[in-house]
């Protein structure tokens, strides 16, 4: 059984003990996130989600990813700026999958 369901303006496609990396959450280490945005579950498609429906994730991570340096540069104009950036992730595990 899989599902698809939406959190952090992203979709993610899932079965029962997948590991996932989603935009950070204000959960801790070790407590449930429920998800109820729900598209689809075995072929059955909502409009947009499907009632009663839910995955259910154990939240094992808090995180950051690897920095990026962004450069941005003019020619002839001495300009030269830089900057750097870590994206927050949570890492969770698939719990289960309620289709209703």
């Amino acid at each position: 059984m899989f599902a698809i369901f939406e959190t952090g303006g992203k979709q993610y496609k899932v079965q029962k003990d997948d590991i996932i990396y989603v935009e950070k959450l204000e959960k801790n280490e070790g407590e449930v996130a429920k998800f109820d945005n729900v598209l689809m579950v075995d072929g059955k498609f909502g409009a947009p989600f499907i009632k009663g429906a839910s995955v259910t994730c154990k939240v094992e991570k808090q995180g950051k990813q690897k920095k990026i340096n962004i450069i941005k540069h003019k020619r002839y104009s001495r300009m030269l700026k830089r900057k750097g950036h870590r994206q927050a992730y949570t890492k969770l595990s698939v719990v289960s999958i309620d289709a209703k």
